[in-house]
């Protein structure tokens, strides 16, 4: 599978929408941890189960080695990242976490929604 015109991808990991994926849940993780513990089993949990799920529907529709597969799983990723926004955007309103805070990972779920949305378009 090819990203990026005649660029050679070597596996999935070689794809930089799910690179930065794999980064942003990194970061996500450790902001989550920030949250109360009071919110273990709610928004921390919904939280790290959105962010994981980005990387991981781009690795499994990737390896489908279907070309619909692949579309379905990249649009799941891309819901994923709506979630993880909108957890995080509720997570500044509650106070839980300033707006400053989410500002770069809200810039890079923009970001990433658009390769994905790109990504999706070209396997059309």
């Amino acid at each position: 599978m090819n990203e990026k015109g005649s660029q050679k991808i070597k596996g999935y990991q070689g794809l930089l929408v799910w690179q930065r994926a794999m980064e942003l849940a990194e970061r996500v993780y450790k902001l989550s941890a920030e949250l109360p513990s009071s919110e273990q089993y709610g928004l921390v949990a919904q939280i790290r189960r959105s962010t994981v799920s980005v990387p991981s529907n781009i690795a499994e529709g990737y390896g489908r080695q279907a070309t619909g597969e692949y579309r379905h799983h990249l649009s799941m990723a891309r819901g994923s990242l709506l979630e993880l926004e909108t957890q995080l955007l509720l997570c500044a309103k509650l106070g839980f976490l300033k707006t400053r805070q989410i500002e770069k990972e809200l810039d890079e779920t923009e970001q990433l929604s658009k390769m994905l949305a790109s990504l999706i378009a070209k396997l059309r």
